[in-house]
């Protein structure tokens, strides 16, 4: 997601969230209701939208694609990849976090879905759609989150250049990484056959095009006006864009998902409480991790946020793609839409809260 947030901007006594930011699961509602009510008011416009590919048979809807683009490629133009270089310098925070991202939270993930969605909760939900919800969660667990981690980082008094650094290098391992641990998992996990050719051109039309797209436009813009004039007064200017096509992002999926909303909904209840129980679970072991390795918190604090939070944009355009937009396992994905928000602002003040547990800011 999106955010205008100048990460080198002074400290202040007090952080506060913009006023889209601050109630982001109001104006998610919102879209909710909207969405539902446009789906099943106007169920033939809905149609048309929905069946409108990228490509013949690639089942990824051109009109969410669009609109994953104008939220993906400002937010990589954010991303500084020759700070990587500085990595080295101060390795602990990095590792730790992307052990807790690419070796804990997938696999903790599969676990806990598998767990409920076919054994706690199977009273309620029949064993065809557990197989989609254990999708859709593994599907959010493996798209780590990336630019609202800059707002976690500020509420936090993060280091913004060691969050730069974490952002990037997740950024590059999702290239590698996301499409074989979804089909690997979903696979194991459940009964569904992921299409591996359809993920593949999920992972290229989400991550690298936007990257490509993104870092280009940084590069040459820096060049042409300077870092500052681009992170200072060009991106800023991006954010109104970005909200706005998240808002008709999420109106578009519950509209695709207004039937199973209305239907459904007591388990959308139920699809919330592992994803929940996996977030703090993560959080806890990030912060955990970096207390006993003497992280300082300003690295810490961040790492802990970027091991428990999702780049839901993705996880939704992908499950849209592989299952279709009426998916349980897209309906699973927004659930983490709805959830996201609450939920880090409460690690954020867990972090603030605790932050005499580190002691003394020191390099790592």
């Amino acid at each position: 997601m999106e955010v205008a947030l100048s990460v080198g901007a002074p400290q202040v006594a007090e952080k506060r969230l913009s006023l889209f930011e601050r109630y982001l699961t109001l104006w998610v509602a919102l879209c909710m209701v909207a969405g539902v009510l446009i789906g099943q008011m106007a169920p033939g416009l809905v149609s048309n939208f929905r069946g409108a590919e990228f490509g013949q048979d690639s089942h990824i809807n051109l009109p969410i694609a669009v609109l994953i683009w104008l939220m993906i490629v400002p937010m990589m133009m954010k991303v500084e990849f020759a700070s990587i270089r500085d990595v080295g310098k101060r390795p602990v925070g990095l590792l730790i976090t992307l052990f807790v991202n690419w070796v804990v939270k997938p696999f903790s993930m599969a676990s806990l879905a598998w767990v409920f969605f076919r054994y706690a909760f199977s009273a309620w939900i029949t064993p065809a759609e557990a197989d989609q919800y254990i999708a859709g969660a593994i599907i959010l667990a493996a798209a780590p989150c990336t630019a609202m981690v800059f707002v976690w980082s500020y509420l936090t008094d993060g280091d913004p250049a060691y969050t730069l650094v974490q952002v990037a290098v997740n950024d590059l391992i999702m290239l590698v990484l996301f499409a074989p641990i979804v089909g690997l998992l979903v696979s194991g996990a459940s009964s569904l056959a992921v299409p591996f050719d359809v993920l593949l051109y999920s992972v290229a039309i989400f991550i690298v095009i936007p990257l490509m797209i993104g870092a280009g436009l940084r590069l040459w813009l820096v060049r042409r006006h300077g870092r500052r004039w681009v992170e200072e007064v060009l991106l800023p200017r991006f954010a109104p864009v970005t909200i706005a096509a998240l808002l008709i992002t999420l109106v578009f999926i519950f509209a695709f998902q207004a039937q199973n909303i209305m239907g459904k909904t007591i388990h959308v209840v139920l699809i919330a409480v592992p994803i929940v129980l996996q977030v703090y679970m993560n959080a806890a072991l990030t912060y955990g991790l970096m207390h006993r390795w003497q992280v300082p918190h300003a690295i810490a604090a961040p790492g802990a946020l970027i091991g428990a939070s999702n780049f839901f944009e993705l996880a939704v355009a992908t499950a849209i793609a592989l299952f279709g937009p009426e998916s349980g396992a897209a309906l699973a994905t927004v659930v983490g839409v709805l959830v996201e928000v609450p939920v880090m602002l409460s690690v954020c003040s867990l972090c603030n809260r605790t932050r005499h547990w580190f002691g003394q800011e020191v390099g790592t």
